[in-house]
């Protein structure tokens, strides 16, 4: 029986070892707030979870993000920070306390590499930085790589700047928090093997839009040098009568009336997040938020900005996927009332020019194809290319691309789909020689633009960048070329904003 006990206490005193021998070797680097301590994976590290801001909690609710306090002790940085409250499966997940950032880095020393910044997408209402993988730029391509939580939905979105002063941000703070954590990243990311002087900023869907916004604040100058935006632009900022009119809604789902707004700083995070989730089911919930013309984080229109001096200098490569809206809409749906199920959710005010477009595609397309193409200007293609326009009248050097590769499927390069061949963090093992190469060549060209500021690679035909005149376009598809578009459509009636409610 001794003996039994003796080496169990002999197992135990080996784990404990092992364990600090473990830790002991964790990395810990000390950031403007505290110490930190990371773990090891796949020969990099990793350190997840860190906090970029305080809780927005509280009295912090639709407010400002504010800097975090200080810690005494080493904080353990070795797990993902709990996602922004949102709703998801019909359940309410998440916290209001979610404003953390993960970091992926080859190593924590003075190399000065190049960083990218990833803003997730999701409707600006779901998703959270642990969705995509930091491997697939940090293992092998030599980038500390970044993925970040942002306040969604409500908490991020909801304006109340006309209830009181002190909520005149509140329509921006998701805005507001990508800002705080490029700040914290100018502050800290040299500690962690990076230069704060190259920095990206890189998203997708929501998250094109939502750096978009960010671009276009003039508060967010020189926190960035270069942007990457997938399938997105400036048009899902909106004016304050719209923004009025959509929390609204959400007052009178709740049996509320305007008068009782400053219940909303009070009711639980769950109340809120049910109401919001019944607000935006279906394809509308694409529409529902997003940053507000406040005139102080976003004084003006996107395109204004982007054609002022007053723009960040930077370089930026813009793209659309073929097909987007096949992602939304599917074949063999009920299309005999399109413009009450679709174009009315999605564009409010404006669904009577996107349903004359569908109307005309009528003529000589099937009215699924139609559907398809009609959504995927009015919603993408059409403001990608109008901001790459401004840009490059501004003397901004932009590289536009265009997602073609369809697998073999009818509408096959819809919203989303080019991710799985930016994100491989390992190519090497598709066995498919298209896909593999279309990886090697889309992969490599981000990472060309992220380390340099020119996505072209060795693999691929000389890319120029875009100018209105010639139009000139990457093609990624089973052959990757350049291509000169004949023409970009643009309604000139269309607003700015996807999503209008006067």
């Amino acid at each position: 029986m001794l003996l039994v006990a003796r080496s169990v206490i002999l197992f135990l005193a080996i784990c404990i070892v092992c364990k600090a021998s473990a830790q002991s070797n964790d990395p810990i680097v000390k950031t403007d707030k505290g110490y930190i301590r990371g773990i090891t994976e796949n020969n990099i590290q990793v350190f997840k979870g860190i906090p970029y801001a305080a809780p927005p909690v509280r009295d912090l609710r639709f407010m400002p993000p504010v800097a975090h306090t200080t810690w005494a002790d080493t904080l353990a940085t070795t797990s993902f920070g709990p996602v922004a409250a949102q709703y998801s499966g019909n359940k309410v997940i998440g916290s209001e306390d979610c404003l953390s950032l993960n970091l992926y880095t080859p190593k924590a020393d003075d190399h000065k590499r190049a960083v990218i910044v990833w803003i997730h997408g999701g409707s600006l209402t779901n998703g959270s930085g642990k969705g995509m993988n930091g491997h697939a730029f940090a293992d092998h391509d030599d980038i500390v790589t970044i993925t970040i939580n942002y306040r969604l939905g409500a908490f991020g979105f909801l304006y109340m700047g006309d209830v009181d002063k002190r909520y005149a941000q509140s329509g921006n703070c998701g805005v507001l928090d990508v800002i705080a954590a490029l700040k914290w990243i100018k502050q800290n990311i040299a500690s962690f093997g990076g230069d704060p002087n190259k920095v990206t900023i890189m998203g997708e869907s929501a998250g094109a839009k939502l750096i978009s916004a960010v671009l276009i604040s003039p508060l967010s100058k020189g926190l960035f040098q270069q942007y990457i935006a997938e399938s997105g632009s400036v048009q899902c900022v909106r004016d304050t009568v719209t923004a009025k009119n959509e929390r609204l809604r959400i007052l009178n789902k709740m049996g509320l009336t305007s008068k009782d707004v400053r219940k909303l700083l009070t009711l639980p995070a769950d109340s809120i997040m049910k109401i919001q989730g019944i607000i935006t089911d279906g394809i509308g919930g694409n529409s529902c938020f997003g940053p507000v013309y406040d005139g102080k984080v976003i004084p003006m229109d996107g395109y204004k900005y982007a054609a002022s001096k007053d723009l960040s200098k930077i370089k930026a490569l813009i793209g659309t996927n073929e097909y987007e809206a096949a992602a939304f809409v599917f074949p063999g749906s009920d299309l005999s009332d399109v413009n009450k199920t679709i174009f009315k959710p999605l564009f409010e005010d404006g669904a009577p020019m996107a349903y004359a477009y569908y109307q005309q595609q009528l003529k000589t397309d099937s009215p699924y194809a139609a559907e398809v193409k009609t959504l995927t200007q009015y919603m993408y293609q059409m403001h990608s290319y109008r901001f790459a326009k401004v840009l490059a009248q501004n003397n901004t050097p932009v590289w536009m691309y265009r997602f073609q590769y369809n697998n073999g499927k009818p509408f096959g390069a819809k919203h989303g789909e080019e991710l799985q061949y930016l994100w491989n963090p390992n190519p090497d093992a598709i066995t498919d020689s298209t896909k593999k190469q279309l990886t090697i060549n889309m992969h490599g060209s981000w990472v060309a633009f992220i380390k340099t500021g020119d996505p072209n690679t060795p693999t691929l035909t000389q890319w120029p960048t875009y100018n209105s005149s010639t139009r000139q376009v990457m093609m990624f598809d089973t052959t990757d070329t350049v291509t000169g578009l004949k023409e970009v459509y643009d309604d000139k009636n269309f607003p700015s904003q996807v999503f209008m409610m006067r």
